[in-house]
């Protein structure tokens, strides 16, 4: 049990304890209640304020991060939509799991857009992360749709269990699934944040799921 001002220390340190983010540290202010995290600051990098929400995640106590932090882009070597389209295109034609062509790009001040359909999430999510650490992105947002595909939901239900059962982080006894179509709704109650994401995470490789609807609760007090 960690009160508030605990939690809220847990955060900020292991922020520092980051070496990708130990130089800014002191930029990125922390508030916590009752378990939500709200980062706030301006940073330089996308993949910056991506380390940081990552960083608040991992911390055990934590239930939800609100990541309010801004990128600025500074003028030296800031680069232009069109280069930045450019690189973000190289950066997908680069990644063997992500099938390029698959997936259109806009960029608008800085701001990357993703469109497109791909037949599996893991394609979809490896598109977004090809994105995050180019140089002058202020944001991504990732339109990609997962393609529909005929399910057996109680063999859905049966695999994704199974899953659960051979995971070394994911308390299958926790978690109860339920399929309708191609939707997964997970319920129960884990103790951190990185096994609720784990649980999430295998629901969505299960072939022909198309929506993963996390209800799962992180069941660690937090007091003022």
């Amino acid at each position: 049990m960690k009160t508030n001002e605990e939690l809220r220390k847990d955060v900020m340190e292991e922020i520092k304890w980051d070496p990708k983010l130990r130089n800014v540290a002191t930029e990125i202010g922390v508030a916590s209640k009752d378990g939500v995290i709200t980062l706030s600051g301006i940073l330089d990098s996308y993949w910056k304020k991506i380390a940081a929400e990552k960083a608040a995640q991992r911390v055990l106590g934590v239930k939800v991060v609100a990541c309010d932090i801004e990128v600025k882009i500074g003028n030296m070597g800031k680069r232009t939509d069109t280069e930045i389209a450019e690189a973000v295109r190289n950066a997908l034609r680069w990644n063997s799991a992500v099938n390029e062509d698959r997936i259109e790009v806009k960029v608008d001040e800085g701001w990357v857009y993703l469109d497109g359909a791909v037949d599996f999430e893991f394609e979809k999510r490896y598109a977004i992360e090809c994105v995050e650490d180019l140089l002058s992105v202020r944001g991504v947002t990732n339109n990609v749709s997962v393609k529909v595909k005929p399910i057996d939901t109680k063999d859905i239900q049966h695999k994704i269990s199974a899953a659960y059962h051979r995971s070394a982080t994911v308390d299958s006894s926790s978690i109860h699934i339920e399929a309708a179509g191609n939707k997964v709704t997970l319920r129960g109650k884990v103790k951190s944040w990185a096994e609720k994401k784990e649980a999430e995470n295998i629901a969505w490789a299960a072939p022909g799921v198309m929506v993963v609807d996390n209800k799962i609760e992180i069941d660690v007090e937090v007091y003022a």
